[in-house]
């Protein structure tokens, strides 16, 4: 099982508030690279949390790789400390765990929760089964969750790219090998009709077919359609290419660039 399969498989729970959507990207942070692995799903309850601190867990790794990431040596005591952390954060203080960031050797977490008191406490109590790991900690109020919404969170090309991934995972569980090209749909909405024929027009040239193009009754305003195809490979560097430079030219044109869709193409299939 590889470092990534055993990630996913540990954050398969569903909170009473809320559906759990962990996920991962890397990024660049103070220009050191980064891997933050965030609860897309808190995005659905943020705004009528009752939990206005956040708490952060600074771990320093024993032995990071030299890029300043987890190791897959590490992989398992990392997984068991962050484990025993949430279990005993969430069971005396009720937090909502928002997500982590490793880099430069060090493992962050960062916790939402309503009263903080004794939450040094709780800490300690969890970590000290851990005395060959230094930490540090803090706490500070953070009511509208800007660190979850401008720091966990990813921007909006960065979201993109997972759902990219997403997409490309589910290609390779249904049996494809992702060697062959394929036609890819995508669909584009925008507010108007002339910012799509902004769009249409920054396309031009890379050889897209228009699909279809119509107006809906509502789409979030942004009721004018466009579905456009091309022949394209799908394994997960081509999309990121393709779909991030329709995306930007969506988001010049005022759209709203909302996926992409293929067929799975098994090996042997015509």
């Amino acid at each position: 099982m590889g470092l990534f399969d055993k990630l996913f498989n540990k954050k398969e729970k569903v909170s009473p508030a809320h559906e759990e959507d962990w996920d991962f990207y890397f990024c660049n942070v103070e220009d050191i690279i980064g891997s933050f692995f965030v609860d897309l799903g808190l995005k659905q309850i943020a705004a009528q949390n009752d939990k206005p601190n956040l708490v952060w867990v600074s771990l320093k790794m024993n032995n990071p790789k030299p890029d300043g990431l987890s190791s897959e040596e590490e992989f398992d005591r990392l997984s068991a400390i962050e484990d025993r952390l949430q279990e005993f954060l969430s069971n005396k203080h009720k937090t909502l765990y928002a997500g982590r960031l490793t880099t430069n050797g060090y493992r962050n977490y960062y916790f939402y929760l309503g009263d903080p008191i004794l939450h040094d406490k709780t800490i300690s109590e969890a970590l000290v089964a851990y005395p060959d790991y230094s930490y540090d900690f803090g706490m500070n109020e953070d009511e509208n969750w800007k660190t979850y919404f401008e720091f966990l969170y990813p921007d909006p090309r960065q979201y993109q790219s997972i759902q990219n991934r997403k997409v490309v995972d589910n290609l390779e569980k249904g049996g494809d090998p992702l060697t062959k090209a394929r036609p890819v749909d995508h669909w584009i909405y925008f507010k108007t009709e002339n910012d799509r024929n902004t769009f249409l027009s920054k396309i031009k040239d890379l050889n897209f077919s228009i699909v279809d193009q119509r107006k809906i009754n509502s789409r979030d305003g942004h009721p004018y359609s466009l579905q456009i195809s091309r022949i394209d490979l799908v394994d997960y560097n081509s999309v990121d290419d393709y779909t991030l430079l329709l995306w930007e030219l969506a988001t010049e044109s005022d759209g709203d660039y909302d996926g992409w869709e293929t067929s799975i193409e098994k090996s042997g299939s015509v």
